[in-house]
């Protein structure tokens, strides 16, 4: 089996996250799988590989393998940390997860065609992007159904693979395929 390395960098920053930050080198983990995302909250990691869910400690410890699924594309986890939420693009589905894997709701929405980014922002709503649909949703956070349409076929706009909410910034950045970036400012 081929084995990946993942280097990890955090960013360090002083009181104020805002107006001082730094990188610095992080750790390396030796994987005996894909990694295809990554997300990290109070020392513990988890890594999808296209397939599994895995949830390591930051030595790269696998603590374990928490859900198994071929069409699973994207995944985000709460601030609270106890709910995971994850794309199907081939299902066309948005999934709820309790921390353990369990599932907890299912969603599906036509604007959502098919689900592949998604984020969770602070206040615990979930952001996701139907890729052909051009759209960018937000989601409550149950994971059970849509708040708003934030952003749908607009100039600029087209194929939104991937979202992300910067706190520093206060600004939702979306990438696109064919290697474009969007940013939008939140007011």
């Amino acid at each position: 089996m081929v084995t990946h390395l993942v280097i990890i960098t955090f960013v360090k920053s002083s009181l104020s996250p805002v107006t001082r930050s730094e990188l610095f080198r992080g750790s390396k983990l030796q994987l005996q799988h894909d990694c295809r995302g990554i997300v990290h909250h109070e020392g513990e990691l988890f890594i999808y590989s296209g397939s599994v869910l895995f949830n390591y400690l930051l030595s790269g410890k696998i603590i374990s393998e928490l859900y198994e699924d071929r069409s699973m594309e994207r995944c985000a986890v709460s601030p609270t940390w106890d709910r995971l939420f994850r794309t199907t693009p081939s299902q066309h589905k948005l999934l709820a997860l309790a921390r353990d894997g369990t599932l907890l709701a299912t969603l599906t929405h036509p604007e959502l065609e098919p689900p592949h980014g998604v984020h969770v922002i602070p206040a615990c709503q979930v952001l996701v992007c139907g890729w052909r649909s051009h759209t960018m949703l937000q989601i409550d956070s149950e994971g059970r159904r849509k708040l708003a349409t934030l952003v749908e076929k607009m100039e600029g706009w087209r194929d939104p693979l991937s979202v992300c909410y910067s706190r520093t910034t206060s600004s939702i950045i979306v990438g696109q395929w064919r290697d474009n970036i969007l940013v939008f400012r939140v007011e």
